[in-house]
């Protein structure tokens, strides 16, 4: 089996890659900007090149990890918007048979109703322009007419998280602070209330969804079923790293929060489509986190 892996170097697509790597039988190949056997950029390729790439590589299966997470709202919208329609074009010309794994996330869902776990077929509302980038990507997927499913992800943690998210940057903070007892960590609005889910477990979904031997349905969360505190992963990984000092916390809130305080998804249809459900919880995220935050040390 063929699989090829587009941003199989960003913080998801690595995890994902290894996993699908190990598997019996398949040959991975990389696509992406830097470093991969086939060069592609999705954000500026135009759909005739991109079939060009993919006959080339004839897949039997495509993962999209490809997406941005940051930068202005055009950086957005070329990455996540038009990179995913791009590439079905190029897909429905090119291999037209094979499946696509596209990664959207839960922010294409907007604000949640606090104890209400979302489903997929919940209306989506972002408030955000990550959010709405995200979702018409996933439209672009969904109405391709291609073999697909979009994996809509929460809020991922795990070894490898990027300094950009809040895991990241605190990691490198517990750690430049060492066991120092009067160290004082300043830190954002804490009080929102997210599903996070482990990033080897999103791994996992990928390789679920890519070798799942029936049609799959459009949409699949992917997260942990479960909202917490933002706060209670700041002081889990306050504690797997020995902290002593002092993690203070800004009371003034902030727009982000205020927008969206309670996210959480509904993952009963992964569990039905895939046979899927996290092994990992919260605790054994950061632990592996804060694993690799120390090895990287010099």
């Amino acid at each position: 089996m063929r699989i090829l892996v587009l941003g199989g170097t960003g913080y998801l697509g690595r995890h994902v890659a290894e996993r699908l790597r190990a598997l019996p039988g398949v040959q991975l190949l990389a696509a992406g900007r830097r470093a991969a056997e086939f060069a592609v950029d999705l954000a500026t390729d135009r759909p005739e090149r991109l079939t060009r790439t993919l006959a080339e590589a004839a897949p039997d299966a495509v993962v999209n990890c490809a997406g941005a997470t940051g930068g202005d709202s055009v950086t957005l919208a070329e990455v996540n918007a038009r990179g995913p329609a791009a590439l079905c074009t190029a897909l429905r010309e090119a291999a037209p048979t094979a499946r696509l794994v596209h990664l959207g996330s839960a922010a294409e869902y907007g604000p949640g109703t606090p104890d209400v776990p979302v489903t997929e077929s919940a209306p989506a509302c972002p408030v955000t322009a990550y959010g709405a980038t995200k979702l018409a990507g996933t439209v672009a997927v969904t109405s391709a007419a291609l073999d697909a499913v979009v994996l809509r992800v929460g809020n991922p943690v795990g070894p490898g998280a990027p300094v950009a998210s809040l895991p990241g940057r605190l990691a490198g903070l517990l750690r430049s602070a060492g066991r120092d007892p009067e160290a004082v960590l300043r830190l954002g609005d804490l009080s929102a209330h997210r599903d996070f889910v482990d990033v080897r477990d999103v791994a996992r979904a990928v390789e679920s969804a890519v070798t799942a031997p029936a049609p799959l349905p459009s949409v699949l969360n992917v997260g942990s079923g479960t909202a917490v505190p933002v706060r209670e992963l700041a002081l889990g990984l306050a504690r797997q790293a020995g902290f002593r000092g002092k993690l203070e916390e800004s009371t003034g809130g902030s727009a982000r929060s205020a927008q969206v305080s309670w996210q959480c998804s509904d993952i009963s249809a992964a569990a039905r489509a895939l046979g899927w459900r996290p092994a990992n919880g919260l605790d054994d995220a950061l632990a592996a986190l804060w694993a690799a935050t120390v090895e990287r040390v010099p």
